[in-house]
């Protein structure tokens, strides 16, 4: 491997060519979305991103005779340590030409990285944690990926595979078509008839308290998913930092609040699909772009929307009322987006595990059409 060299991230320059080398790996791939240069320059910046605060980090871009030809990302998440308590480092922005050596070279450096801060196991990719983008796609490599989900190269998975990793989980990204009554009338009169009590009550979005609704939004989905695979809470600075990056596109219909006895217990939330807006920008946002941008998200209006939070506080699932809450949530920002214009839905990602969560999407019509995979191998 002596024409590879692996190269830390140290000046700005490097932190540009790391964030602009899947722009020449994916150049024929007409599926690929080049992320907002701008947006990802802030996620891998310290001082913006709290969730590097208390992490170890270190980025670097393998070289092929001076061109850049891979880049990787290790992280130890104290988070995610102190939850679980497994010894295990994190890997991600992985992006690699497809030779077995150079795949080899970074993950064997992020390996060791994370070695000599006392890790036992590496597993990713999470960019950089389980509540931002994460997972390797392993099916569905035929259209773009929504937005705040990662892409890939078929030969990824066998590339990591030959160098020992093996699957942790699978999370599946499920494509629906939105279409009104999509919940049958029998069902809807169980619905409406759990949730005709003096004692609950649904509402959407108050833009008013934008970041008083995300803290509701957070407190149930901390409780709701707090025995998934994975799960770390937010922290106040990630829900403030969350809040001002939600708060500029996400719209007064597509956050639904539910209560109980005047206690938030569930919600679901919605986000257009900017990268449908984004797709051709080749990452740059200015200096004309922007505007480009706000008109098709403020004006025109996105098609596309994903939905990739929903929660009901664990006393109330596998309860009729619990039920009866998420049909009505995914019933009304269903109901909301048609009336805007939306044609196409993205329900992601879903544990493989969550066969109560699979079950009540496929029934409504969904279609499990992308398989993201976190990997992971004993150091």
């Amino acid at each position: 491997m002596s024409d590879i060299q692996i190269r830390p991230v140290a000046t700005a320059t490097d932190l540009k060519v790391f964030i602009r080398l899947p722009n020449e790996l994916y150049r024929d791939d007409p599926n690929y979305v080049a992320p907002l240069e701008f947006e990802l320059g802030n996620r891998l910046n310290p001082a913006k991103n709290p969730g590097l605060k208390d992490s170890p980090h270190q980025l670097w871009v393998a070289y092929r005779d001076d061109t850049p030809v891979g880049r990787i990302s290790a992280l130890v998440n104290q988070a995610h340590l102190d939850r679980h308590h497994d010894a295990t480092g994190h890997f991600g922005f992985f992006e690699c030409e497809d030779n077995p050596e150079t795949v080899q070279a970074l993950l064997e450096i992020a390996g060791d990285w994370l070695r000599a801060h006392g890790m036992k196991k590496i597993a990713g990719p999470f960019n950089f944690s389980v509540n931002e983008e994460c997972g390797l796609l392993v099916e569905g490599f035929d259209s773009p990926p929504f937005v705040m989900m990662p892409h890939g190269k078929p030969y990824y998975p066998a590339r990591l595979e030959e160098i020992g990793f093996e699957k942790a989980v699978d999370m599946y990204a499920l494509k629906w078509l939105p279409v009104r009554q999509f919940i049958p009338e029998r069902r809807m009169k169980f619905v409406n008839k759990a949730l005709d009590k003096p004692n609950i009550s649904i509402r959407t979005l108050n833009k008013g308290d934008f970041l008083g609704d995300i803290r509701k939004v957070v407190d149930i989905f901390d409780d709701a998913w707090s025995d998934n695979w994975g799960f770390i809470p937010f922290s106040e600075e990630h829900i403030r930092h969350m809040a001002n990056d939600l708060e500029p596109i996400i719209q007064k219909h597509n956050v639904v609040l539910c209560y109980l006895d005047d206690e938030p217990v569930a919600f679901g939330l919605v986000l257009p699909n900017v990268n449908r807006a984004t797709r051709n920008f080749g990452g740059k946002l200015f200096p004309t772009n922007w505007a480009k941008f706000l008109w098709q998200l403020k004006i025109k209006g996105v098609d596309q929307a994903r939905m990739p939070l929903m929660g009901v506080r664990k006393k109330l699932q596998g309860k009729p009322v619990g039920a009866a809450f998420a049909y009505k949530i995914i019933d009304m920002v269903n109901s909301a987006n048609i009336d805007k214009g939306v044609t196409h839905t993205e329900l992601s990602w879903i544990l493989e595990k969550n066969t109560a969560m699979l079950t009540m999407l496929t029934d409504m019509g969904a279609t499990i059409y992308k398989t993201y995979r976190i990997y992971e191998k004993t150091l």
